[in-house]
């Protein structure tokens, strides 16, 4: 092969049959992104490659890990007005014409993640060939960070896909698997590592003709059809993300249904809509939720520590539900508990997730095998991590750590999955209290992404190291935070929690209340979440409170869980429930307490967030704020807590405060923190 004059990020080589090799690794990283160096090397490229007149231009990565996993995000928070961001999208979109209008075929191999961007060039490109690999993902996730497809793709991934098929791949900003990309014609061809550059060769050699959707993929184009179609479209977006709060998807939509004549006034229609939201407050926090996200994951990166034996002490749901997150991470996890009817419920439940989420037969058997019911506790000397997660009760917890401790390996870790019990008060029974450490995971386990990671007083930085390297292993988010009752998440939800539920004891409907914390941002109303989480499991979590933070029960919940109404899983509680769901009132008026409603409610977590930072729970407002978006979906588009407040402006948050102090009582006297927040700006 014969190799050009190198460039920084890309390197060109043309073989002796004419074909030209392009391949992409970005220098200084360990992940190809589209930078705007990275693009103007390319444009310069791809005019040298086009005066040589290649038989053919074949894109590939020199990463390992994967193709191209996007446009490069840190650049985003450097653009400053609409202006310098429709600059650079037109810069880019220029780069992916280029490629599109070559003369000679052009192809990309696709291994590992494939993502936004990255699509978009691949968009560009004639053919596509995919790796055979589970870990190829093909995706435009734009949609997540507050904007949509920039490069050309709502334009190019419609024309390739048809409308229905593509719409639904950008309106969610699903991933989908290499066979799913196949069967959708977005990608051409999947064969085996060994086979991908000579699969290119042969597709370049035979030039077959590239894939086009179907007649009635391009039904959905005719005016009056794609009029309908764009209502049912705006139907299904406003069931999740509302127009005010969530632009994006309803700019997708409007894009697709208002076409403004040829491709290139498409093209540049797509660039204004994208410049618009990219500098919207929306796209800011949720970028700044990218960063922290990417933040949370570097934290399980300071330690070699490689578990691949796990066992888990309790088979209620949230034991069974981590038993089964493990196994399903691919490693060998004995589960145990002490009746063999709650094993078997793990296994069916396990069974449920696995076919769920890995489809394939063969897939979903070597889960199986690797989830392990251990009645006896066998597997418990053999592990390399333990996890207690038996019912929410010191003492019980604190015998069952007494009894195992011995049992275990010397270099295992020992995790207990309280919600709520201090770690000192746990590790009084241990020889080395050094040892234990806290994970916590959050209901449903299989959706929710964080894990707080808890250090006790004596718990040694060696197990919080090797605590989180833990977690990034089973793919979850690692949140270091300090030994106190409920921790960090809890300590600030229980507050907004227990204010909702005393607003219902005093005659507001529990529908109004949910309905103004949806709209204010949150996922779920806090009445709903309590259900969810079960009002028994309330109770026990107050009364930690009760004891420690002089927090007081609301009333009406110690009765409603004398009688059984323990919320979703009694099928009643502060809702009755019909096959899962809460029956509500179909009264949708909330009158003037709206107002009132959203500031009891927010004003309390708020000042409870200002606590947990000013006493040290957290390092710092950051990593609370990423705390409460990925462990409870605390509104993203706000930021978190933090950056919520510091946008609405501290003294005006203050001042509201006291005057609910003045209306409701002390329990909204304004945390000190709040002046030590204030002076650090």
């Amino acid at each position: 092969m014969s190799k050009t004059t190198p460039y920084r990020h890309w390197a060109l080589e043309t073989d002796m049959d004419g074909y030209a090799w392009l391949t992409f690794d970005r220098a200084d990283s360990e992940t190809n992104t589209l930078s705007k160096e990275v693009l103007e090397e390319l444009d310069s490229i791809l005019d040298e490659i086009k005066a040589s007149q290649p038989k053919g231009l074949v894109i590939l990565s020199g990463k390992p890990q994967g193709f191209i996993a996007g446009a490069d995000v840190n650049e985003f928070s450097l653009l400053e007005n609409r202006d310098q961001a429709f600059e650079l999208i037109r810069r880019g979109q220029g780069v992916m014409d280029k490629i599109e209008a070559a003369p000679y075929p052009t192809l990309c191999l696709i291994h590992g993640y494939c993502m936004g961007g990255g699509l978009e060039l691949a968009l560009a490109c004639r053919y596509r060939i995919a790796m055979d690999d589970p870990r190829t993902r093909l995706g435009l996730p734009e949609v997540r960070l507050g904007i949509h497809p920039g490069f050309g793709g709502t334009v190019r991934l419609t024309r390739l896909l048809g409308p229905a098929a593509a719409m639904r791949m950008m309106l969610t900003g699903r991933a989908v698997n290499a066979f799913k990309a196949r069967k959708l014609g977005l990608v051409d061809y999947i064969v085996p590592e060994r086979l991908l550059k000579q699969s290119a060769r042969s597709v370049i050699e035979a030039k077959p003709k590239p894939h086009r959707p179907g007649w009635a993929a391009k039904a959905l184009n005719l005016p009056l059809v794609c009029n309908l179609a764009a209502n049912s479209m705006r139907k299904t977006v406003a069931r999740h993300a509302s127009r005010k709060h969530y632009p994006a998807p309803w700019a997708m939509i409007e894009l697709w249904e208002n076409p403004t004549g040829n491709l290139k006034k498409q093209y540049e229609a797509e660039a204004h809509s994208v410049a618009e939201l990219v500098v919207s407050p929306t796209s800011k926090n949720l970028v700044r939720a990218f960063f922290l996200q990417t933040r949370l994951k570097g934290l399980s990166k300071g330690t070699e520590f490689d578990a691949r034996r796990v066992h888990v002490i309790g088979g209620g749901a949230m034991g069974g539900a981590i038993a089964a997150w493990c196994a399903l991470q691919g490693m060998q996890v004995t589960v145990q508990a002490r009746r063999l009817e709650q094993l078997a419920q793990v296994i069916v439940n396990a069974r449920k997730l696995f076919d769920k989420r890995l489809k394939r037969p063969k897939l979903v058997r070597d889960a199986m095998d690797r989830l392990i019911p251990d009645q006896e506790g066998l597997g418990l000397s053999h592990a390399d991590v333990v996890i207690e997660a038996i019912i929410e009760d010191a003492g019980a917890k604190k015998e069952l750590l007494k009894t195992i401790e011995p049992q275990m390996r010397d270099t295992a870790l020992l995790a207990t999955n309280t919600s709520s019990i201090p770690l000192e008060e746990l590790s009084t029974v241990l020889e080395r209290p050094e040892r234990l450490v806290g994970l916590h995971f959050f209901n449903p386990v299989s959706k929710m992404m964080l894990v707080e990671v808890v250090k006790g007083t004596e718990t040694s930085e060696g197990v919080i190291a090797d605590a989180m390297a833990f977690v990034g292993r089973i793919k979850k988010l690692p949140l270091p935070v300090q030994s106190a009752p409920g921790f960090l998440i809890n300590r600030i939800l229980l507050p907004y929690l227990l204010e909702a539920v005393l607003m219902v004891s005093e005659g507001i409907p529990a529908e109004a209340i949910d309905r103004v914390a949806v709209n204010f941002g949150m996922p779920i109303g806090p009445v709903e979440l309590a259900d969810m989480v079960g009002l028994d499991v309330c109770l026990s979590v107050g009364k930690v409170f009760a004891s420690h933070l002089s927090h007081e029960l609301p009333p009406g919940l110690e009765e409603l869980v004398a009688k059984g109404h323990l919320g979703l899983k009694s099928g009643q509680g502060y809702y009755r429930y019909r096959k899962g769901k809460p029956i509500r009132s179909k009264q949708r008026k909330v009158g003037t307490i709206s107002a009132d409603i959203e500031g009891r409610l927010i004003s309390r977590l708020l000042n409870e967030a200002v606590a947990c930072l000013r006493t040290g729970i957290v390092a710092d407002a950051d990593l609370l704020d990423a705390g409460m978006i990925f462990g409870t979906g605390f509104a993203p588009f706000r930021g978190g807590p933090i950056r919520y407040a510091l946008d609405e402006n501290i003294e005006t948050i203050e001042t509201y405060l006291d005057e609910l102090k003045e209306q409701y009582g002390d329990r909204f006297a304004p945390d000190p923190g709040w002046k030590d927040l204030s002076e650090t700006l």
